[in-house]
């Protein structure tokens, strides 16, 4: 490839990262300024926003909402995703392939048509009140594939000799577990705990026809976008984006493979 086309190659990969990343820097900084527009200029730096949001009780409602429903389904889809991870790893590749496409199903149908799905299902088929139980239930069902595909992506190249050695020395399968493979794997699981975490955190259509009452903040904030250009927004954005970005960056940090 030519330098022309080399460099034409990375400026258009600039201006990608441009177009993606402008508004995001833009909700935080607007979150610092002084006016109440979002436009500039900001009229200078101030955590005035950040002051009012925090004496809101209807945002603290939305905030332990989301913690309560972010915490649930991040140990949840854990524990569960993690199991099936281990059973399918043992499968033989013609098998676990049918198994990890099944369990991923979810993820390639659009959040609207699993939003309603579950909402018809809750309601109609089984009865069961709207509320934080049923959002936790809609969010296991799209974070738990990326719980098993990262995990089992990292017990595909599991010794499993270690674990054959500690059973004929007689150790029970759950000691086994939580001697010889957890300390193996733990950072991975871990990181994929965390990845469900940020993804809860910040799912909305699953959690708009799911949750009945209440809000979280994803719908808390819709809430306030629709009625007014309430400028504590972008603090609430801002939160969010801090929250989800930050245990995304710790959690690719903590499943990474080293061998």
């Amino acid at each position: 490839m030519s330098k022309v086309g080399l460099w034409g190659w990375r400026g258009f990969g600039a201006a990608v990262v441009v177009f993606m990343m402008t508004p995001l820097v833009l909700v935080v900084l607007f979150s610092f300024g002084e006016s109440a527009m979002t436009n500039f200029p900001m009229g200078g730096v101030t955590l005035k926003w950040y002051r009012v949001l925090f004496h809101t009780g209807e945002f603290w409602n939305a905030f332990a909402n989301s913690m309560i429903i972010a915490a649930v389904v991040a140990v949840s889809s854990t524990v569960i995703g993690t199991m099936a991870a281990m059973a399918i790893a043992r499968m033989r590749p013609r098998y676990a392939g049918p198994w990890l496409m099944l369990l991923c199903l979810p993820v390639m149908l659009p959040p609207l048509v699993i939003g309603v799905a579950l909402l018809v299902y809750f309601v109609r088929w089984i009865g069961l009140d709207l509320s934080l139980t049923t959002v936790i239930l809609g969010h296991l069902l799209v974070t738990q594939p990326f719980v098993v595909l990262i995990v089992y992506a990292r017990m595909a190249t599991f010794d499993y000799a270690v674990v054959d050695s500690a059973r004929d020395l007689g150790a029970a399968p759950w000691q086994v577990f939580w001697t010889v493979t957890f300390p193996i794997v733990r950072s991975t699981v871990i990181g994929a705990a965390l990845i469900a975490l940020a993804i809860s955190l910040d799912e909305f259509i699953i959690t708009f026809f799911n949750i009945g009452g209440g809000n979280t903040l994803p719908t808390f904030v819709f809430g306030k976008i629709r009625t007014t250009l309430d400028p504590t927004i972008n603090a609430i954005a801002t939160i969010l984006i801090v929250l989800t970005v930050g245990s995304t960056v710790v959690a690719l940090r903590l499943s990474r493979y080293r061998g």
